[in-house]
Formats: structure tokens, sequence, C-alpha cells
């Protein structure tokens, strides 16, 4: 059957993006240098990043005919009885309609309790939005990401603080994990210790639109292939640094993977 892949649940959506020399003060008027349209959402973006890594992976969400669309509903739990759960290894949920994901979070954990161990779908999730409602998602992945945003909302000042704070918040033996820009990232697990990976800025800034999902996919990538947290959430900011180099996700991966993670 071949390698099982990592399904990403969530957002797909137009971004378009207006380059210009430098940015605008406000209430000012900036000529534009170039303008791209590109596909953009959370989920879809760590799926982009997820299949230039070379993992086998899948994506679901509303998609549309056209380019530009209104109103697309979000995937619910009926949509999600019409997946194949063991095409899968690792089910990753970008926080939206909380309610319905939780349902469909269920769905895998029924298949988990009755499928032999070596056969289990790893569940994560990313909560990026200061959404009460999403916060409930934190108890329903074994590993959670949580942003920068939520984070400081939440009323904590660094990654840190923020792994340290909200580890209650997760379910036995998750590992919850933090980016924080420049300042790097910040992961906790089961034993308590707090883990902590550097930034990697690239010598130019060019775009950072997506750094996040490239951060969450290169994380979720590097432990599926059974690298350690430490290892992984080093791994995610050395490519989420590389894509804020580049326009888009071209040129983010090169070389040799395992080499590039250690160096």
């Amino acid at each position: 059957m071949g390698e099982k892949r990592i399904l990403c649940v969530g957002l797909v959506c137009l971004d378009i993006i207006n380059v210009v020399e430098r940015y605008p003060e406000e209430d000012t008027d900036t000529r534009c240098l170039s303008q791209r349209w590109q596909r953009g959402g959370n989920a879809s973006n760590s799926c982009t990043v997820l299949s230039l890594l070379g993992a086998p992976c899948a994506f679901m969400g509303s998609l549309a005919p056209g380019h530009i669309a209104e109103n697309l509903p979000d995937v619910t739990a009926n949509d999600f009885q019409n997946v194949d759960l063991t095409q899968y290894k690792w089910m990753h949920w970008e926080g939206r309609n909380a309610d319905e994901q939780i349902k469909m979070i269920h769905k895998v954990n029924d298949y988990n309790n009755i499928c032999p161990t070596d056969q289990r779908i790893t569940i994560s999730v990313e909560i990026e939005k200061e959404r009460e409602d999403l916060y409930q998602l934190f108890q329903y992945g074994e590993l959670v990401f949580v942003s920068k945003d939520v984070a400081r909302h939440l009323g904590y000042n660094s990654s840190a603080e923020a792994v340290a704070g909200l580890y209650p918040r997760v379910k036995s033996g998750a590992y919850l994990v933090c980016a924080w820009a420049e300042q790097g990232a910040d992961a906790l697990g089961p034993d308590g210790r707090v883990l902590h990976s550097p930034s990697f800025p690239p010598e130019t800034i060019v775009d950072t639109l997506g750094a996040g999902d490239t951060f969450n996919a290169s994380v979720i990538y590097a432990l599926s292939k059974g690298q350690t947290m430490e290892e992984a959430i080093t791994f995610g900011c050395r490519i989420a640094g590389k894509k804020c180099g580049v326009q888009g996700y071209d040129g983010i991966v090169s070389g040799d993977l395992h080499s590039f993670c250690h160096e």
C-alpha cells in the first residue's frame, strides 16, 4: 500500500500579496512593485510544506471551482465520515469549528482504540485564533500548537512562559509547542522539561506569510520520521527561517534533510 499519509484539515483560501519597497506608513499611498495571487490557508499551507518535504499528505477542506469564492463552509463531522482512516498515520486540525472538529477527533480515537498500536493515527491540533471556543481543543491533541497571539492574549510574554502556563490544559502525555517568531520556539512534554530552539532568520527577510504554517508542518514531518521533540522544533525553526527568506515556498527545502536538521 505504500507509506501512509498525513492529513491536514482546515482552511484553503486565496492570498493576494502586494510587494512594496518598504512597509507603508499609516494613511499614506505606496506604489506596488508587484502583485501575486497564491493559495493560502493554514492547513493548506502546511500541506504544501509537507509535500515539499517529501511526506505523502492530503488536504481536507472546502474548495471552490473559481479563483474567488465567498462563505465556504468548514468541514463537518458528517463530511469526515467519508474519510478512510486506514490511509493515514497522522491527522492535523487547524482550529476552526471546534465542536465539529472534536467529533472528528472522537472518531479517530475510536479507531485508535480498536486497531493495532503500530497502526494508530497521531492527532495534532493548532490553536491560532484568539477565540474562546477554540481553547477546548487544547485537550484533544497528542501534539498541540498554540500561537504567539493566543499566548499573549492569555497573558504570557514568551514561548517558554506559554508552554509552562498552558500545559495543564493539554491531556496527559501530550506535547505543547509555541513558536515566538524571532525568539524561536519552546515545547513542553510529559517529562516536564522545557525544550527550546533558537530562530534561524535568513540574511534578508522577504516574506513571512505562512512561516507559522511552515513551522508546524516541519515539526510534524520530523516527528513522523522518528525524531525527538527537541530535534523537531529545531528543524521547524530552520525550515521556517528558510521560508522567510523566499517569496512563497519555492526553495525552502534543499540538500539532505537529515543533515539540515542537525546543522
